[in-house]
C-alpha cells in the first residue's frame, strides 16, 4: 500500500514532525484521510514501540493546535501490520472550513490543503473564500434559549466510563459560545430541555392507524437516545425457523444496522430546523427520519464510498466518549452492509433510512447446517474446527496459530466478521474492538452449536 490523496505515512511522531499540518489538510480536505504512525514513506513497517504514549501526545497536540476546533472529527486506534503495532489517524472533513493551526491563524503558514500525496500552502484567497463560506448554523454558535442548565445526567455516562468531567468541562466539552453562553449542544445534554423524540407505531403500511405514540426527551439527549434503542430492541422481535439440524433466529432489523441508524440520525440531525429525529414502526418496515440534507461539498457517491463530514462534531466527539459511537464514518457502511443504498432516500430538507422487515419464514442463517439448505460461503469443517478449539477465550493471535493463518486481515474477513454477524462468537471487550486485550468467545448460539456438534462426532 502506498501513499495516497488520502493516506500518509510517518514513521514515528517527534517533536520536529509537523502532524498538525497533516491533519489540517485532511480536515480542509473534502474526502478527510488517514495517517498511519509506524510506517515509512516506501510502506514498510517499522511500528511504534510505545503506543499508549504516543496516542495520548497525538491526541493533545491534534486538540491544542488546531483551530477550530478539531475535536468530533478524528479517531486515534492501534491497529497491527505485519506483526507490528502501529497508529491510525483518521481524519474527517469539517464543515468549519478553513482549518488552520492555531499559531498560524488563517494564512498560508497555518492552512493547508491535500495536493496529491502532499499537505500544500492553501492561498490566502481560498483562506478568505471558505471563512466567508463558512456554516453559521452550527449548534456550537446557537445560543440556547435557557442559560439555567445543569448536566448531572451527562456527569453519570461520563462516570460509568471511567472518565470524570472536570470543573472545566463546559469548555472543553464545547458547550460555550465564544462569549461564554451555554449553545445549543449543552441545552440538547442538559438535564432538561425541550427537545423530545418519537417512537410511533401503526397497524397500517400509511400513518392512517396509528396503534402507539413514544415520547422520549426533555432530558438529556444521551439519556433519549438510550431510551429509543431500548424501545427498539424491543420491538425487534426474533422468528424463528426450525430445521432438522438446528433452530434459527432471524430478526425483524439486523441489529447491528438498526443501533448504527439510530445513532446516525439522532446525532447528524441539523437541529438549528428545530425538529428532532423521528422513528415510525410498520407492519413492514422501519423509518427513521432526520432533519437536513448532505453538507453541500459532500456528493451522494461520496456518502456511500465511506466519506464522513460530522454535522454536528460536539456531539459526535461526546458520543464516542461515553461510547456511544464506536469509530469516526463507522456507521453508514455497516448500514449499507445489511441493506445496501436503496435504504436512503435524501430530500432537500430530510434524510430517511427505510429498513424494511426481514424475517420471513424459511429464512436460513448465514451459517446454516441444514442439509438440503443453502451452501455456506466458509468451510463447515473449518467452521467446526475453530469454534471448538474457542470453546476456550480466545485472542486472534491463537486463532491464527491454531488454524494455520498468516494474514490477519484476511483471517477476519473470511471467518471473525461473518461469526461475529451471526451471532455465534462475540467480542469480551465490544466497546473496544480495537483493543490490545480483546479475545473471542462463543454466544449462547455459538455454545448450541459446540452440543451440537458433540453430539454428532
Amino acid at each position: 500500500m502506498t501513499e495516497t490523496n488520502r493516506i500518509e505515512y510517518k514513521r514515528e511522531l517527534t517533536p520536529e514532525l509537523d502532524i498538525e499540518k497533516e491533519v489540517v489538510a485532511f480536515l480542509n480536505y473534502k474526502e478527510g484521510g488517514y495517517i498511519y504512525i509506524g510506517i515509512d514513506k516506501d510502506g514498510s513497517t517499522v511500528g511504534v514501540n510505545d503506543v499508549d504514549d504516543c496516542m495520548l501526545r497525538l491526541k493533545d497536540r491534534i486538540k491544542h493546535n488546531i483551530s477550530p476546533s478539531a475535536m468530533g472529527l478524528f479517531d486515534i486506534a492501534e491497529e497491527q501490520k505485519d506483526g507490528r503495532s502501529i497508529i491510525k489517524v483518521t481524519v474527517a472533513s469539517g464543515i468549519e472550513k478553513p482549518y488552520f493551526k492555531t499559531k498560524y491563524g488563517m494564512t498560508p503558514r497555518g492552512a493547508y490543503m491535500r495536493v496529491g500525496t502532499s499537505a500544500e500552502p492553501m492561498p490566502q484567497e481560498q483562506i478568505d473564500r471558505l471563512f466567508a463560506m463558512r456554516t453559521r448554523n452550527s449548534i456550537g454558535r446557537i445560543v440556547s434559549n435557557r442559560q439555567d442548565l445543569s448536566f448531572e445526567q451527562l456527569r453519570i455516562y461520563y462516570d460509568e466510563r471511567g472518565k470524570r468531567l472536570n470543573d472545566n468541562f463546559k469548555r472543553t466539552l464545547e458547550l460555550l459560545t465564544d462569549d461564554g453562553k451555554y449553545n445549543y449542544v449543552a441545552y440538547l445534554l442538559a438535564d432538561e430541555n425541550g427537545n423530545s423524540i418519537k417512537v410511533a407505531k401503526y397497524s397500517s403500511l400509511d400513518r392512517c392507524d396509528l396503534i402507539e405514540n413514544n415520547e422520549y426527551g426533555y432530558c438529556s439527549l444521551i439519556k433519549a437516545t438510550k431510551s429509543v434503542l431500548s424501545k427498539l430492541d424491543i420491538e425487534n422481535k426474533v422468528a424463528a425457523t426450525i430445521t432438522p439440524m438446528e433452530r434459527i433466529e432471524t430478526p425483524l432489523w439486523n441489529k447491528v444496522a438498526l443501533r448504527e441508524a439510530v445513532i446516525n440520525a439522532i446525532v447528524h440531525n441539523d437541529y438549528s430546523f428545530e425538529v428532532p429525529p423521528k422513528f415510525e414502526i410498520f407492519p413492514d418496515r422501519l423509518e427513521i427520519t432526520s432533519a437536513g440534507r448532505l453538507p453541500e461539498s459532500l456528493t451522494k457517491e461520496e456518502f456511500f464510498n465511506g466519506i464522513s463530514i460530522p454535522r454536528n462534531k460536539e456531539l459526535m466527539r461526546i458520543y464516542r466518549d461515553v461510547e456511544l459511537v464506536e469509530s469516526l464514518g463507522s456507521g453508514i457502511p455497516r448500514i449499507l452492509k445489511a441493506y445496501g443504498e436503496d435504504c436512503f432516500k435524501f430530500t432537500d430538507n430530510f434524510i430517511r433510512i427505510t429498513l424494511p422487515i426481514s424475517a420471513h419464514e424459511g429464512t436460513k442463517s448465514a451459517l446454516s447446517r441444514h442439509q438440503d439448505g443453502t451452501k455456506s460461503v466458509l468451510d463447515i469443517e473449518d467452521i467446526d474446527k475453530l469454534l471448538i478449539f474457542c470453546e476456550e477465550v480466545r485472542t486472534i493471535a491463537e486463532m491464527l496459530s491454531y488454524m494455520n493463518y498468516s494474514d490477519r486481515t484476511k483471517f477476519r474477513k473470511k471467518y471473525i466478521y461473518p461469526l461475529l454477524d451471526a451471532e455465534i462468537i462475540q467480542m469480551t471487550i465490544p466497546n473496544k474492538p480495537n483493543s490490545r486485550n480483546q479475545k473471542y468467545q462463543l454466544t449462547a448460539k455459538g455454545l448450541e452449536l459446540i452440543e451440537h456438534l458433540k453430539g454428532h462426532n
